[in-house]
């Protein structure tokens, strides 16, 4: 129901309409509503043709069965529509969908018949070889081989089995098994995998979980159970990633099994891998007694139980093995937040609960920089457990916390005794520093009540103090507790001699900017070491209102060039096309509007070379502005910049003025026709031949006339123009 309309009455009549139309359009139309309702992803027109095609237990695609596009279309009644730009078939509303899905009536066995139809097709003779497919003639290959175990899983037949193992039993060499390993490993070509080993049959299923399949093919034993795949991954793995319990389950009672291999990807075992996605069922099968090294009972796994293990060809599960990145069990599921799992694991006594990886990150850390707030109990309720992490290298768990807001878990941490509130990692940033940065206001009320926490202290990469940070986000409630202290210096610099105003004005946040210019202690003018003041940085930007705020100061100086290129505010509101900001500065007395930075490049030339033609307009507009100035680098005037670059209407105004030279040279000996002409501005080039005054043939310093540098870049229209102004009878 939808606006009070019955769509479900109207959705069931159009159905009957389909029914009704003859029995091949019925069959056309009702099958492919069912594959459109209940595919694992959206299909393209071909793939559906194909796959009504394909009879079930057949040996062949007849290619007479398949309909075309458009017969599909027209058997729809108008339920569902092709997208032009992919040809995808959709259902033509989300509420059609629910109605088909729900609706069990509609539809045979659906699932069930859907694997039959994959596997059908894939069981094809011409599908055995393991060639690349050509995906115009066999579009439901690629569906196929990746959702038939899917369909399977959710409603198993006889005949899917027997379909599934006449797959299986050809699998090494198939063209679906490519097409599968690619699409679960990201797409990336087999050769960059470590392993030359097939994907077999026995990886197949254990990755789509049909545990009636799994426990022939292990009866069957033509396949290793510890055998890795390309990637170096165990049928086990394969199981236990993705939580298939019963297939984990027949292969942990293979007597040969080694259920603590390692890929050789990630370096994580079949136990890391369910304790990180949650699969809290296979966790407790691998902690299970069977698995339990009595070497290593009530105590860690040290050196001479890792070697028991491998004595007996790796016959128990290590619970605290780490994975190449230094990550335990542990740590995968207290950084997922499974606490299920982390309850299993902390219930042991061969697991290191304060483990670290290569980054620093333990179990603790982790779950409290994701949130994980009942897992965080978990872990400061054992000892052990170091709330303030495990060293230099890592992030504290309170920074974790304080740095993604979870206020929760900063007042648990915080209620620790032995916790240190301005804990930093390496990088210097305290926990104060990441939530002012960040803008968690609750947190930053925490810590400030908090007397051991220092409000002052720099991290070390930048040298910016909390307020600093704040600043620079704009987090103003924030700037304002900070303001508030009186151990807190508004004014402070960071490596850069950047202050809390500068990072304000530079970002554009008025709000702070103002709540920083109330204070009489902050200096409204203060450079950075580039020589950028607060002001500089606003007009740099364009954040007219905070030129506004600062221009009615009269301890503030507009026209400071930065010392890095000595250009002056008006110079970088010109360049940057910030025309408000360049009304401004032009209205002050104090401000030169012709002031070169180092390169000789004025306002005006900035605003032509970079095309802000509104700006050229307001500075052409003052007598004293000299549109002729050169720039000491290439010695090109405004009108030269902005010809090379195209700027039509800059050229037009520049060329306007009886002051500015149409023909001036630059040190390479271009005028601005060459430069125009080599770029291939077509519409700059008109203007110039427009002028009488304009020479077409003048010579750069290699002796390249205007139509010699058009003609080498093959700009054919400005060829064309200048051929035009050649003398008669040269070519």
């Amino acid at each position: 129901m939808e606006h009070g309309l019955d769509l479900g009455g109207a959705y069931g009549t159009t159905l009957g309409r389909i029914k009704a139309q003859g029995r091949e359009k019925a069959r056309v139309g009702m099958a492919a509503l069912m594959w459109i309702s209940h595919s694992r992803r959206p299909l393209q027109a071909d793939e559906i043709c194909q796959a009504i095609a394909i009879r079930i237990g057949s040996n062949d695609l007849n290619s007479d069965d398949i309909p075309g596009i458009s017969t599909l279309l027209g058997c729809f009644q108008g339920l569902a529509t092709m997208e032009k730009d992919t040809s995808t078939i959709r259902l033509i509303h989300y509420s059609l969908q629910e109605y088909l899905c729900t609706h069990p009536d509609l539809f045979d066995r659906v699932h069930s018949t859907m694997a039959e139809t994959c596997l059908t097709y894939l069981n094809f003779q011409d599908f055995a070889s393991g060639s690349h497919p050509d995906r115009h003639s066999t579009p439901f290959l690629g569906y196929s081989s990746i959702y038939w175990g899917t369909h399977m899983r959710m409603e198993l037949s006889d005949h899917a089995i027997t379909y599934a193992l006449q797959l299986l039993n050809q699998f090494d060499g198939h063209r679906s098994a490519k097409t599968l390993w690619k699409s679960i490993n990201g797409g990336l070509p087999w050769h960059r995998y470590p392993g030359d080993e097939p994907f077999s049959a026995l990886h197949c299923i254990s990755y789509f979980g049909i545990a009636e399949v799994t426990n022939t093919l292990i009866k069957m034993k033509r396949w290793d159970v510890n055998k890795v795949d390309r990637a170096g991954t165990t049928p086990l793995i394969w199981a236990a990633r993705y939580g298939h319990e019963e297939v984990v389950r027949l292969l942990l009672r293979q007597k040969q099994i080694q259920p603590d291999q390692q890929d050789a990807i990630y370096g994580r075992t079949a136990l890391s891998w369910a304790a990180g996605n949650g699969c809290e069922g296979v966790v407790k099968l691998f902690l299970g007694p069977r698995f339990v090294n009595p070497k290593s009972s009530g105590r860690r796994w040290g050196k001479v139980a890792r070697a028991m293990d491998v004595l007996l060809l790796g016959r128990y599960v290590n619970p605290d093995r780490s994975c190449d990145y230094g990550q335990t069990p542990l740590s995968w599921a207290a950084e997922n937040g499974h606490e299920g799992i982390v309850k299993l694991l902390l219930d042991r006594k061969d697991v290191n609960l304060d483990s670290s990886s290569i980054f620093g990150r333990t179990p603790l850390s982790l779950a409290a920089e994701n949130g994980h707030e009942r897992i965080v109990k978990l872990l400061l309720d054992r000892k052990g457990v170091s709330p303030n992490g495990s060293g230099e290298l890592g992030e504290p768990p309170l920074s974790c916390a304080a740095k993604n807001g979870h206020e929760g878990i900063v007042k648990l941490l915080l209620d620790r005794k032995d916790i240190n509130p301005d804990s930093s990692s390496e990088f210097g940033r305290t926990p104060l520093s990441w939530a002012a940065g960040n803008g968690h206001e609750g947190i930053v009320k925490l810590l400030l009540g908090r007397r051991d926490v220092n409000p002052e202290i720099p991290e070390t990469t930048y040298g910016q103090t909390p307020l600093s940070w704040a600043t620079w986000g704009g987090h103003e409630g924030i700037v304002k507790l900070l303001l508030d202290r009186e151990d807190v210096n508004p004014d402070s610099s960071s490596k850069f001699g950047e202050t809390p105003l500068s990072r304000a004005a530079e970002n554009g946040h008025e709000g702070t900017v103002k709540l920083l210019l109330a204070r009489k202690d902050v200096n409204p003018d203060s450079p950075c070491k580039s020589g950028r003041t607060p002001f500089l940085w606003a007009a740099k930007n364009g954040h007219e209102g905070i030129v506004r705020l600062l221009l009615g100061r009269k301890d503030v100086n507009p026209k400071i060039p930065d010392t890095k290129y000595g250009r002056t505010p008006l110079s970088w509101a010109a360049g940057n096309g910030h025309e408000g900001t360049v009304k401004l500065l032009l209205d002050r007395k104090d401000v030169n509007p012709d002031s070169p930075c180092k390169s000789g490049r004025t306002p005006l030339l900035w605003a032509a070379k970079n095309g802000h033609e509104g700006i050229v307009r307001l500075l052409l507009g003052r007598k004293d502005v000299n549109p002729e100035i050169p720039d000491t680098t290439c010695g090109q005037t405004p009108l030269s910049w902005a010809a090379e670059n195209g700027h039509e209407g800059t050229v037009k105004l520049l060329l306007d003025r009886t002051d500015v030279n149409p023909n001036s040279l630059s040190k390479l000996g271009q005028t601005p026709l060459s430069w125009a002409a080599g770029n291939g501005h077509e519409g700059a080039v008109k203007l110039l031949l427009g002028r009488k005054d304009v020479n077409p043939h003048s010579l750069n310093n290699s002796g390249e006339t205007p139509l010699v540098l058009a003609t080498q870049n093959r700009h054919s229209g400005v060829v064309k123009l200048l051929q035009a102004r050649l003398p008669p009878g040269i070519k």
